[in-house]
């Protein structure tokens, strides 16, 4: 059974996803955090496959997932009755390891439209409630991206009515990060700077796990920018972390707080602006081991920047013997300037991932949840959490 919290005081399908070797170690850190991670339909063979010989170490499992449609109808988009799900859900039971699926949706339009009308809504809370006494589930996680300010507070309806007909079944909620508004602006934020599509204080009420992603942080911190003089494009600077954990804890209990951790990475084309800075053109994501393969093309180094993670910078020609960009292979990263257009690549690795699982610990969170197990995450990810 489940604990009932009721606090009164109070992530895209990427793309050239490629598999991992253990080419970056950490030592081992004693497992006191819950820990799950979401394995993608669309990777579903890897991943369990990835999952199976660890879950015992794990406190939950995240299956990605189904799908709301417009209509506000589910979509089974990873045929959970067939294999590989079967079997994974055998063995999670048997190590007593939550099977939690995820339910999508990042429709802005048709999530205001559903859930701001009374019926449809309700009637989206019964079938995912029912979907899940019907299926055995533990729980559901409810990621309701790119949602509209104004669906604040039928969203926060929404997820009081599925809390109360999910009954002992758990309530997992995946929430966008939220970056201090001093972080964000120079000066005197905008008058609308502070309204958020989700209201913090209602879903700590109504969910038992409040997961919160953070990661695709991108250039959102200005002070963070400002104080790396770049090129600087993280997913998930450590230092951005730690500032997006204490905001959410302002609001949500630790108890139920969970840190939302990436394993894969982004890359961009570069352009060196005229007076100052860069302009960032997301290419796509990737797996890490598209990364070692660039650089071993290239003969570059991955150095680890001021945030934690694995970067280097690269001039994508056809001759790589040429390239003419900074020293990659230093400690400090890249020692000249850019004149020239470059592509930059930046993931978390294992090291980067411990990082933020002691992050997580540190703040006295309730656990990490790690997106995404594919086969394409460092490996030696696994023995962080033995």
């Amino acid at each position: 059974m489940k604990p009932r919290f009721f606090s009164y005081f109070s992530i895209l399908a990427l793309g050239l996803l490629f598999l991992l070797p253990s080419a970056a170690s950490a030592a081992p850190l004693k497992n006191t955090l819950e820990v799950s991670g979401w394995i993608p339909y669309w990777r579903e063979a890897t991943g369990t496959a990835d999952v199976m010989p660890n879950i015992k170490n794990l406190t939950a499992i995240q299956p990605f997932g189904y799908i709301v449609n417009s209509d506000g109808i589910l979509t089974d988009a990873m045929g959970i009755a067939d294999e590989p799900w079967k079997s994974l859900r055998a063995a999670a039971k048997a190590n007593k390891v939550r099977f939690i699926p995820t339910v999508m949706w990042s429709d802005g339009a048709s999530i205001q439209r559903i859930l701001s009308n009374q019926a449809t809504r309700i009637d989206l809370e019964d079938r995912i409630a029912q979907l899940a006494k019907d299926e055995g589930f533990d729980g559901i996680d409810i990621d309701f991206e790119a949602k509209y300010a104004e669906t604040r507070p039928y969203f926060s309806l929404f997820l009081k009515g599925l809390y109360q007909r999910m009954g002992p079944k758990w309530v997992y909620c995946s929430i966008e990060s939220r970056t201090p508004l001093d972080s964000r602006y120079e000066g005197t934020p905008p008058k609308d700077a502070g309204i958020y599509a989700n209201d913090f204080v209602e879903i700590n009420k109504y969910c038992d796990r409040v997961q919160i992603m953070a990661y695709d942080q991108g250039s959102i911190d200005l002070k963070l920018n400002a104080s790396n003089a770049g090129p600087y494009a993280p997913i998930a600077d450590i230092n951005w972390v730690e500032k997006v954990m204490k905001v959410a804890a302002q609001t949500i209990s630790k108890k139920k707080l969970v840190l939302g951790i990436p394993t894969y990475g982004y890359e961009y084309a570069v352009t060196p602006l005229a007076q100052e800075g860069y302009r960032y053109d997301l290419l796509w994501a990737f797996n890490q081991q598209y990364a070692y393969d660039i650089a071993k093309q290239f003969n570059l180094t991955p150095y680890r920047s001021s945030g934690g993670e694995m970067t280097f910078t690269y001039i994508p020609t056809s001759t790589p013997t040429t390239v003419g960009v900074p020293n990659s292979a230093t400690a400090a990263g890249p020692v000249a300037a850019q004149v020239q257009p470059f592509n930059i690549l930046t993931w978390d690795d294992s090291l980067a991932i411990a990082q933020k699982i002691a992050l997580a610990k540190r703040l006295g969170l309730k656990g990490v949840a790690i997106f995404k197990f594919d086969g394409g995450e460092d490996q030696a990810f696994w023995n962080l959490i033995k």
